[in-house]
């Protein structure tokens, strides 16, 4: 069983900084893809940013070039690095493991982006 366990969320204005941590339980957190998904009042859970095993990276059109997403396997943690912050970028964002078909969820750190 892998516990996640997000921080790093809060209150922040319009094109400033918020960074995400999430740190993983258990000892397969290296040999993971680790994601971060958001989820905004309304709307389903989408994904914002991946990072495979071996560092590769991906981001859907909406956040590239604004979140960087990397990873400490020595501290069994995952960042998200999000700059120039949007209102469209409020919702919970969760972190998510995944190895082969397992699928691991934390419980969220809710980020508020006010205009």
């Amino acid at each position: 069983q892998v516990q996640l366990v997000e921080s790093g969320g809060g209150l922040v204005q319009t094109g400033g900084s918020l960074r995400l941590s999430c740190t993983a339980s258990g000892t397969i957190f290296s040999l993971a893809a680790m994601n971060w998904y958001r989820q905004a009042p309304g709307k389903q859970r989408e994904l914002v940013a991946a990072i495979t095993s071996g560092g590769i990276t991906n981001y859907p059109d909406s956040v590239k070039g604004r979140f960087t997403i990397s990873r400490d396997n020595a501290k069994n943690t995952v960042y998200l690095q999000m700059n120039n912050l949007k209102p469209e970028d409020t919702g919970v964002y969760y972190c998510n493991l995944e190895w082969g078909t397992i699928r691991y969820w934390g419980k969220g750190t809710l980020v508020t982006v006010s205009s």
